[in-house]
């Protein structure tokens, strides 16, 4: 993507501990120069509340308030807000990607944000979607999974400046369990964390898409893989 890169090589393991330092220091500066308070994370925070919501309501209801997709195509749906729905268009799905990418500028960069099971084969596939979009647009990218992401880049994403292009990806869950004591499984926090930290992406006025694959994520991202390839061409 053009941007500059630095390597540094250690000595031996304990040396790792210096680099903690350093990049605990970076991360500081960088945070001060960019406008992110390193020290506080009061847009996780508004993921955080909003996702309570959606598990309150779930404790409640027994389900999470529904939703509707805005397109749907081949079992791939795609949620947003009313602003970013309208700004990726009409058309069919590879036209709607498109249009979402197109929306990525100079000096921007782009995130996947993945709701999914870790492993290497989804992480294949997510890599190859992030290196074909920063090879075509010559921006920086990154690969986030939640919701662990949401504690290191997560608060970047939703308050920082402004220069960022989000693809969140959910699924259902093929296999789920009970969070002991509560009525609600890990899935439903899952799907909970994704939708509330999308609604403070969109509140935040972020340029944002989400991808729903439904149960077969692999066969799911290696359609998405295609769509994206040939959107981008």
């Amino acid at each position: 993507a053009g941007n500059p890169v630095v390597r540094i090589s250690v000595n031996d393991t304990y040396d790792l501990g210096q680099e903690f330092f350093r990049w605990e220091i970076a991360t500081a500066v960088a945070g001060s120069i960019i406008g992110i308070n390193a020290f506080n994370q009061p847009d996780v925070e508004a993921s955080k509340i909003e996702t309570r919501k959606l598990t309150t309501e779930y404790e409640k209801a027994g389900s999470l308030p529904p939703e509707q997709p805005f397109f749907e195509q081949g079992g791939i749906k795609l949620f947003a807000d009313p602003k970013n729905a309208s700004a990726v268009g009409s058309g069919n799905l590879g036209g709607r990607l498109r249009a979402h990418l197109a929306r990525i500028q100079p000096g921007d960069y782009f995130a996947l944000l993945a709701y999914v099971e870790m492993n290497p084969t989804h992480e294949a596939r997510l890599q190859e979607i992030r290196l074909a979009i920063r090879d075509a647009k010559q921006v920086a990218t990154c690969l986030g999974f939640g919701p662990r992401f949401l504690h290191s880049t997560g608060q970047a994403y939703k308050g920082g400046p402004n220069s960022g292009v989000f693809l969140q990806i959910t699924c259902d869950d093929a296999n789920d369990l009970q969070v002991p004591g509560q009525k609600y499984t890990f899935g439903v926090v899952k799907a909970a964390q994704a939708r509330g930290d999308f609604q403070v992406l969109a509140d935040r006025g972020r340029r944002a898409l989400r991808v729903h694959l439904g149960k077969n994520v692999e066969l799911g991202l290696s359609e998405l893989l295609t769509i994206v390839a040939e959107a981008l061409a």
